[in-house]
Parts: structure tokens; C-alpha cells; sequence
């Protein structure tokens, strides 16, 4: 039914890859772009892994790197999301989508722009519909979480993260220096408060209460201080490190909807109705 509604992605990260997940699901073909040297802390989920290991899955949707454009058709003919290094999303010129997703999370608008593509839709703040997206999605945690606003922006980037098992700025690990991150613990560890998860040039990473390692930067990746660099969950269900979380969906969920209505009032607007 949408095989021919093509959906460009800006970003790779865990919520881009929960909206490409579900796109793709639903039968759009999808491309996601990324940048040279991503930074995903849940890896196991992102499809901008591939751009380390050339080709990834999550929960059983196959994404695969391509050096060029032209190697674009030939992966979305083998029913996989082709990632591409393009920073500056040069791809969105050169193949036209039908559609366009600012899933970067920078928290700001970087450079899309509402003639991109007949429907542009950015996530979260730093985006206003009508203005620079036709619609945004909220990826705050809360009531608002995942409805397509068409008219405004989604609420302010408050810098702290949702509570999740009554640990909310704790859960997220942050580098203590600058320097390449050196792994101690893997992706779906249980951890006890005071275990050492890693290491930032010689500084300790640690746990900082009982639950399991969710998320991890990879290994080598240059760090500076206070990036995010990992979280533990205290939920402590490990099934949880490599499945998309609620968030991603429900974000996804908005921007299926947010697709589905603005093509039908494009459609309705090239009719003359």
C-alpha cells in the first residue's frame, strides 16, 4: 500500500530507529542517515550501528550501511533499511522522498526545512509546525508523549530525564573526563551500586544503583565530559536492553499518524477538494 511513499530518516539513534522500525513495519521503505561516528547508548536498538558493522537487526528489521545513492534501491529491494553517512542529509535532494523525518533529537532545528519534502515532520523540541516541519511529535515523557502537534512545538527540553522505576537524572551515565571509553560491564549486565562499568581515560564509570546495563557507548568512542554515555534500568529486566522501548513506539506511533493525515489532506488539496 506504501511501497512507494518514500521515507527519509535523519538519524539512526534509538528513537529514530523505533520510527523506522515501525515505518517499515507498516510497509513504507525507509532510508536513515547518519553521521560518520554515531553515538548511540542503546546500541542493541539503533540501527545506526551498521555504520560500525555493516549491517544490523532489531527485532528482526535488517538495516545495512551503503557508501553511495546508487546502492540505496538495490538494499530496499532485499527488504532491508539502508543507512547512509550523510550529515547533511544530501540524500533528500537527490531522491526526492515523499516523506521526511527530523529524528536527530539535537534539540534544534540543524538544517531541515518545510520544502524538503511534501510532508516534513520533526521530533521534539526545536521544531514549529506550520513554520520549519508540518508536524512534530512530542518525545516528552508524560500525557503528551507521541501526539503529532500541527500547530506549535513540543515542550521545552528540560535536560532531565523521564523517571523510569523511580530513578529518573540517576539512570544516565555520564563521562567523567575526556578520553576513549574503555568497557569493564556489556549491554545487558545486572550491576550493583558501586560496580565499575567502564572506564574514561583511567576515570571510573560506575554503577549507581542495582539494576541492569541498558545502554553503552562502543568501545574506543571519544568522550567528553559529562556526555551520556550509558544508562542502568532498575527494572532490572534484561529483555528490556534489546527491545525498543516504549518511548521509541510510541514516538513511532505519532509519526505513522502525522504521515498517514497529512497525505490525506495533500491528496485532498491536489484533488481541489
Amino acid at each position: 500500500m506504501f511501497e512507494d511513499i518514500l521515507v527519509v530518516i535523519k538519524g539512526a539513534g534509538d528513537l529514530a530507529s523505533g520510527v523506522g522500525f515501525r515505518l517499515f513495519r507498516c510497509g513504507f521503505p525507509v532510508v536513515m542517515t547518519e553521521i560518520a561516528e554515531p553515538t548511540p547508548v542503546r546500541r542493541p536498538v539503533s540501527f545506526a550501528e551498521a555504520v560500525y558493522v555493516g549491517e544490523t537487526s532489531v527485532e528482526g528489521v535488517v538495516a545495512k550501511l551503503v557508501q553511495s545513492i546508487e546502492e540505496i534501491e538495490p538494499v530496499l529491494r532485499q527488504g532491508k533499511i539502508p543507512v547512509i553517512v550523510d550529515p547533511k542529509a544530501r540524500v533528500v535532494a537527490a531522491l526526492r522522498p515523499r516523506v521526511v523525518v527530523d529524528a536527530i533529537i539535537a534539540k534544534r532545528n540543524v538544517g531541515t526545512r518545510i520544502t524538503d519534502a511534501p510532508v516534513v515532520i520533526g521530533l521534539g523540541p526545536g521544531f514549529t509546525a506550520g513554520v520549519d516541519v508540518h508536524a512534530v511529535v512530542e518525545t516528552n515523557r508524560g500525557h503528551y508523549l507521541g501526539r503529532v502537534i500541527l500547530d506549535g512545538s513540543a515542550e521545552p527540553n528540560t535536560g532531565v530525564p523521564g523517571v523510569v522505576g523511580g530513578y529518573g537524572v540517576e539512570r544516565v551515565l555520564r563521562g567523567p573526563t575526556e578520553g576513549r571509553l574503555v568497557p569493564v560491564a556489556s549491554i545487558g549486565d545486572f550491576v550493583k551500586k558501586g560496580d565499575l562499568i567502564a572506564r574514561v581515560d583511567g576515570e571510573p564509570v560506575i554503577a549507581p544503583f542495582d539494576g541492569v546495563l541498558r545502554g553503552l557507548v562502543r568501545e574506543n568512542i571519544a568522550v567528553f565530559k559529562d556526555m551520556k554515555i550509558g544508562d542502568v534500568d532498575p527494572r532490572a529486566a534484561r529483555q528490556h536492553c534489546f527491545t525498543i522501548s516504549d518511548k521509541a513506539l510510541a514516538v513511532g506511533g505519532g509519526v505513522l499518524e502525522a504521515i498517514l493525515m497529512l497525505l490525506k489532506r495533500s491528496d485532498r488539496i491536489d484533488k481541489g477538494v
